[in-house]
């Protein structure tokens, strides 16, 4: 059976005379004209040529189309499609030369958009510089997953102390269904976030610090984690720090209990259709990094990102080396040791 999906762009640039058992080259009577059908001639080099790149079944059959006018000079644009067993794939798009000669294929990419813009930071609590910082950092984040917490923990400081407000930092939701607790966690800091930016990141950064410990039940230490002690514990987070940042705690505890996740939802449709598969994941204007990579990584990436902006970036980074502990003399050692005498 003929699986369409298999009829993915081939990536040609082959010569069509160069197919066959010495076949007859291309004549004046083959030339490509938009608008006009192929020469039998030329349709067979096509069809010869892509039952061998695409390895198909003998009885399909290969639909060429009428080349139509293309945007790259002395080329026309070809649409075909394949069937088999009543089954038409999707039309794959190629590039036939006006000679006939050569048949090719490419993708084109829109570059004209600021890949800044493919992620925005509007509405999302920040920390850094401001919005018009030269590099936003945008972090894909899920709170009970731990390679986001070391990441949080080691990273962002260094980031921040680094590079002060030349960065703006936000954080964009991405729990894992597989983390039973993240989904609340993520909708109680954004119950708080709507009230106090500040008491979102106090929440943010208890949260990562202490994702070990929550779900524990505090009267039995070794007692199995639980998700309603996790919920629990982050609720009554929730309501602590809001008393400390004085928000409305009518609206706070309302916004908790009604658990809405359209947005976290929103979140991590947006991190999904931007190729997030696993957190963390950051997107530095634009540019995707996936999970754990060292820091002098990350700086790089910010560094060229600054220049980009016309921006000089600080001193390369040197990696801080341990300092070196000359060991104490043995007995022997000393015993050996000249007196001097």
């Amino acid at each position: 059976m003929l699986k369409l999906r298999n009829f993915a762009p081939l990536l040609l640039a082959v010569t069509l005379a160069g197919i066959g058992c010495r076949a007859q080259a291309p004549s004046a009577a083959d030339a490509v004209t938009p608008g006009k059908p192929l020469s039998l001639n030329t349709t067979r080099r096509v069809e010869v040529l892509l039952r061998q790149k695409a390895n198909l079944p003998p009885d399909s059959t290969i639909n060429v189309g009428v080349p139509t006018a293309s945007e790259l000079p002395g080329y026309s644009a070809l649409s075909i499609t394949f069937t088999n067993e009543g089954n038409t794939s999707r039309p794959i798009n190629f590039l036939l030369s006006a000679d006939g000669k050569t048949m090719a294929q490419f993708t084109k990419f829109d570059i004209s958009r600021d890949p800044r813009e493919l992620v925005s930071a509007d509405g999302r609590p920040s920390r850094g510089g401001p919005a018009n910082a030269p590099v936003l950092i945008v972090g894909f984040d899920d709170l009970e997953c731990p390679y986001c917490a070391r990441l949080h923990a080691s990273i962002f400081p260094l980031i921040t102390q680094r590079y002060g407000d030349k960065v703006h930092i936000v954080y964009k939701d991405f729990p894992i269904e597989q983390h039973p607790w993240a989904m609340r966690a993520a909708v109680d800091v954004n119950c708080l976030a709507a009230q106090s930016p500040t008491g979102y990141w106090d929440e943010i950064d208890y949260i990562h610090a202490h994702a070990s410990d929550i779900g524990a039940n505090p009267s039995d230490p070794k007692a199995e984690k639980t998700l309603a002690s996790a919920t629990a514990q982050l609720d009554k987070l929730t309501v602590d720090l809001g008393t400390v940042q004085k928000v409305d705690q009518t609206k706070l505890s309302a916004c908790i209990a009604k658990q809405d996740t359209a947005t976290i939802e929103t979140s991590r449709k947006l991190g999904e259709a931007l190729g997030v598969e696993a957190t963390p994941s950051l997107f530095i204007n634009g540019a995707k990094i996936d999970g754990a990579v060292p820091v002098e990584f990350i700086f790089n990436v910010i560094d060229d990102a600054l220049r980009a902006q016309n921006v000089t970036p600080p001193p390369p980074y040197k990696v801080p080396t341990p300092p070196t502990q000359t060991p104490a003399a043995t007995p022997a050692a000393k015993s050996a040791a000249p007196t001097g005498k």
